[in-house]
Order: C-alpha cells, then sequence, then structure tokens
C-alpha cells in the first residue's frame, strides 16, 4: 500500500485555483454526501463545531473514495490535537489564530515528524494504513499540508514574515473575525475589513505564498480570486442548509 497523495497540496504547488466548502455538521453520511457534490477540498471544521475526534475520523473514511480533498482545522495550535488529527488520516490542516510567525513555525513543528518537527510517532494508525505502507514515518512529511490562518488586524502586519517561515505551505484569511478585531463584528462586507482583506491576498501572493479565504459574499469571492485567491470557500454546508429551509418555509406559510 503506499502513501496517499495530497492533490489539494499539489494543486497549491501548481498554482491551480481550487474551491471549496465549509462542513461544520457532524456524520459520516453528511461528509459523504458532500464529498460527492463535486468541490476541489472541503473542510471539516472542529474550531466553530461539536465534532469530537471520533467523528472525524468516520467523516474522514466516508469521504475517501471521492476526489474531493479533505481538511481538517483543529480547534488551536495545539500539538496534541493536531498529532491527533494527523494520525486519524487527515493530511491536510488548517492552523486558526496564527499571529506570529513564530506560532507559524510552532505549526510547521507540529505536523512534521522529526528531526525536522515534534509530531509523535505511532506505529500503528490509519495515517500509515495501521503500518502497511513502507517507511511511512520517513515519508510523511512530503504528503502533509500546512495552512496558517491570518484572522486579526494586529497580524496584517506579520504577513510577509509568516509566509517567510519553510513549511508554511497556505495562508488563509478569515474575514468574519477580521472584521471583529477591526471593530466591525459581524460585518466583514464593510468596506475597510474588504480592503484589508485584498490587500492581504495580495502581498501573499507577492510574498510567494498560496491565498485563501472563506466567504459567504460572492461579490467579496469574486474580489478575491482576482486579487490571487487559490483556494476558495465558497459557502458553509449548515448556511446552505438554512437558506433552503427557511426559503421553502416562507414559501409555503404565504
Amino acid at each position: 500500500m503506499d502513501l496517499p497523495k495530497n492533490h489539494f497540496k499539489a494543486g497549491l504547488a501548481a498554482g491551480r485555483q481550487q474551491i471549496g466548502i465549509w462542513v461544520t455538521i457532524a456524520g459520516s453520511g453528511h461528509a459523504e454526501s458532500i464529498a460527492g457534490c463535486g468541490f476541489d477540498w472541503m473542510l471539516i471544521d472542529t474550531e466553530h463545531s461539536v465534532m469530537d475526534l471520533a467523528t472525524v475520523q468516520a467523516m474522514l473514511q466516508a469521504a475517501a473514495p471521492y476526489a474531493t480533498q479533505v481538511l481538517v482545522r483543529p480547534g488551536s495550535l495545539d500539538l496534541v490535537e493536531i498529532k491527533r488529527l494527523l494520525d486519524i488520516g487527515a493530511q491536510t490542516i488548517l492552523v486558526p489564530y496564527v499571529q506570529s510567525a513564530e506560532e507559524a513555525a510552532r505549526a510547521v513543528q507540529a505536523v512534521r515528524y522529526p528531526p525536522h518537527g515534534v509530531r509523535g510517532v505511532a506505529g500503528i494508525t490509519r495515517a500509515s494504513r495501521y503500518g502497511a505502507i513502507p517507511d511511512y514515518n520517513a515519508r510523511a512529511n512530503a504528503e502533509v499540508c500546512l495552512l496558517v490562518q491570518v484572522e486579526t488586524a494586529a497580524t496584517l502586519p506579520h504577513i510577509e514574515a509568516i509566509c517567510a517561515v519553510e513549511g508554511v505551505d497556505g495562508v488563509f484569511i478569515g474575514p468574519a473575525d477580521l472584521a471583529a478585531s477591526m471593530g466591525h463584528p459581524g460585518n466583514p462586507g464593510h468596506p475597510e475589513v474588504k480592503a484589508a482583506v485584498l490587500d492581504a491576498v495580495r502581498r501573499i501572493r507577492k510574498a510567494g505564498k498560496p491565498a485563501g479565504i472563506l466567504s459567504l459574499d460572492p461579490s467579496l469571492l469574486t474580489e478575491a480570486m482576482a486579487a490571487g485567491t487559490l483556494f476558495t470557500a465558497v459557502d458553509v454546508d449548515q448556511a446552505i442548509m438554512l437558506r433552503g429551509a427557511r426559503d421553502l418555509a416562507k414559501k409555503w406559510k404565504t
């Protein structure tokens, strides 16, 4: 059995636009249904959801037969949590709330085996197909993709330094938290926030890294893609469901 290829990471390296969806609803059946919808990637979000480790593993297993690549966001820059997500088979990790180059370097250390990092070594995990992948520990680093999330106004001046950290494969801008930190909570569409987001995307690309974003605002998504985002999340599963349900209720109750 060979080490699975991280096609998402390869796509970033090739400069190919990859369209994704945010997944916040727990369940293997749900993950399987989303995986078959045709997105390039889907992100399982454990930061702002009730998902536990066993649920994430079941979702990774359910989505595995599909072409859609699965990313996972841990709750924080926590070495133990990230290690466990990698062990259950996540190959791309999006670390939230990275504030500096030093924190970005810690994230790199968390996803890499020694001597290039501090990821704990275990021989029988889903990541190694329970020991069936030859030399997994020596080869795993090459297929692990690390994305870091910049989401506060205080972090924006450090974008170039974060991009310069070896092992960071992409930098994600979070408009919602950025808006709150700029004094516009709940309003990521504020002109000041939009300008900051687009400037950040351009600076990330100029620094030589792929840029990413999540937004439910089609106009911001279009502008962000024009500015250079390469991994672009265009909606959230629960938001899609709620829009449809509310529209249906409104249609039949009026």
